[in-house]
């Protein structure tokens, strides 16, 4: 390591750069480090940038693990539909709260090394009991496993976007994450198309199906979380060293979470959280009960089943750098989130009342799911201050958790005695409650003169304008302290020799006491 300081940073004490030592005779020119070696160059960063991307890849593989699975998970382990929604549930459960400690335990208590490998071996080891369960055909065990695995699975996701910051800057940052979200519906859509398949493996390897099978197909799956925690800890080690190398800070998510700042939300962030709950309550617990659907309803086979149920995925993966890039360019996001509600509801109308080929409602929901988390995330930084910004997201992903935790059993107790149908008007319903928040958002948002709709031109210049008016304060007031500067007198010898006989409690002359009359002076300032 010193090697490679010396190397990068040139030789201490004001070397010239060809090695000469304290009393060096010769000189010995360094070697530079190779190019990916050099967390200054490319190809260094790039290797960075892709353990990045495969760092969550396990934790959203494994999620939808019973999704992919669902078949088999009930007739495996003899549960109905509820019971297996719960799965959904107890991920979301822990959430609720770690929503709101998940940057500070990052910032002020692990780093962000130590936080994302403690995330990871979370992970790793709630996919392990989840398998366990099955294995030993103990239903609750693998309730326990997803309860763990949702400890860890949210708070990685914020690690990994305190990497992103810590390592690139500026407009690149834009792309990271964008690449970062691509990587993750990768890892949903391999899952949703191959855990099936492993399953069958297993079942011809073992000879029968059961808790078995299905144990060993989820302790197969949970190899992805595996290499996952291995990407951490060879990410730990490169950030440690260009730490030393660079002699630059650890990265750290910024976040300043103050539960007091609630009772300031305005009517506006309140109308995006219900937007944000009701919306998202329509597809993940939708995805989660789709590949049964497809099958039941449309009479897929499971590979195709499978295939159509990831198909939001996979149009989310390319679409969704796109979309921002464009709403990033248009502006107007409430505009770009009605087109994306009524999109979604068209979707689920389709789906429940049309035997249509269910391809043109799915993907229309992949867009549409694209474009809502391009336009609808990043209003909230233009309806709350700065310094609220980390309360405000950390309560959006609380509610979240908490409605998706709630929706996904009653979906799945709507669809034990009910049916597909009534699920699916259930699914529009919250979809029409997401559009009524989203048009009471439009009129909220006009009325108090909010700058929720503007173009992207309008916000760029009014931003220029009070960026301007701000720096021309911050003129004025240095301007005003120099002038007061000029007018405080100035301490000689004389007056510091009194001022420290005075503090000492010596009696002074009348005509000694300037440090008085300075006194004097500066009340009048005041």
């Amino acid at each position: 390591m010193a090697e490679e300081e010396r190397a990068l940073l040139g030789p201490a004490g004001g070397g010239d750069g060809f090695g000469f030592g304290d009393g060096g005779v010769s000189p010995q020119p360094l070697r530079p480090l190779p190019s990916a070696c050099d967390p200054r160059r490319l190809p260094h960063r790039l290797l960075v940038l892709s353990l990045m991307c495969f760092l969550g890849f396990g934790s959203y593989f494994c999620y939808d693990n019973p999704a992919a699975l669902q078949t088999q998970v009930q007739r495996d382990m003899k549960v109905n539909t509820a019971q297996f929604m719960a799965l959904y549930a107890w991920y979301s459960w822990p959430n609720v709260v770690l929503c709101f400690f998940g940057g500070f335990l990052i910032d002020r208590v692990f780093g962000i090394r130590l936080g994302t490998i403690i995330f990871s071996i979370f992970v790793c080891a709630g996919q392990v009991v989840f398998a366990l369960g099955a294995l030993l055909n103990t239903f609750w065990l693998m309730d326990a496993g997803r309860f763990i695995f949702g400890i860890g699975g949210e708070s990685l996701a914020v690690a990994q976007n305190t990497y992103a910051v810590s390592w690139f800057k500026g407009k690149e940052l834009n792309l990271v994450f964008g690449l970062q979200l691509s990587m993750a519906r990768i890892g949903s859509t391999v899952n949703m198309n191959i855990m099936g398949w492993i399953y069958s493996r297993v079942r011809d390897l073992l000879g029968y199906t059961g808790p078995s099978t299905l144990g060993l197909t989820l302790m197969i799956g949970g190899i992805t979380c595996l290499f996952s925690l291995m990407c951490a800890l060879i990410l730990a080690y490169l950030d440690k060293r260009a730490e030393k190398l660079l002699s630059k800070e650890q990265g750290k998510t910024g976040e300043v979470i103050k539960l007091t700042d609630v009772k300031d939300f305005s009517l506006s962030l309140w109308l995006i959280f219900v937007i944000c709950v009701c919306y998202y309550a329509a597809v993940f617990p939708f995805i989660g009960l789709g590949k049964v659907f497809f099958i039941e309803k449309f009479k897929f086979s499971p590979q195709e089943a499978s295939a159509i149920n990831s198909i939001v995925y996979i149009i989310s993966a390319p679409t969704s750098p796109v979309f921002g890039l464009l709403v990033d360019k248009l502006g107007k996001n409430i505009v770009w989130v009605l087109c994306a509600v009524i999109t979604t509801l068209a979707s689920h109308i389709m789906l429940a009342f049309t035997f249509w080929n269910p391809w043109i409602a799915m993907c229309l929901l992949g867009v549409a799911y694209s474009l809502l988390a391009c336009a609808l995330w990043p209003m909230v930084a233009f309806v709350v201050p700065e310094h609220q910004l980390g309360t405000a997201y950390g309560f959006m992903q609380s509610i979240q958790n908490l409605g998706l935790a709630i929706i996904a059993i009653a979906a799945g107790m709507i669809l034990d005695t009910r049916g597909y149908l009534f699920l699916e008007v259930f699914f529009s319903a919250c979809v029409c409650l997401s559009l009524i928040a989203v048009v009471m958002l439009y009129f909220v948002n006009h009325l108090t003169g909010g700058d929720l709709n503007w173009s992207a031109k309008k916000r760029e210049k009014l931003q220029k304008a009070a960026a301007t008016e701000a720096e021309e304060q911050e003129r004025l007031r240095r301007q005003n302290e120099d002038d007061l500067a000029k007018l405080r007198p100035k301490a000689d010898d004389f007056s510091l020799r009194n001022k420290y006989l005075s503090k000492l409690g010596a009696q002074l002359p009348d005509n000694y006491c300037s440090y008085l009359s300075t006194m004097a002076h500066r009340s009048v300032l005041k």
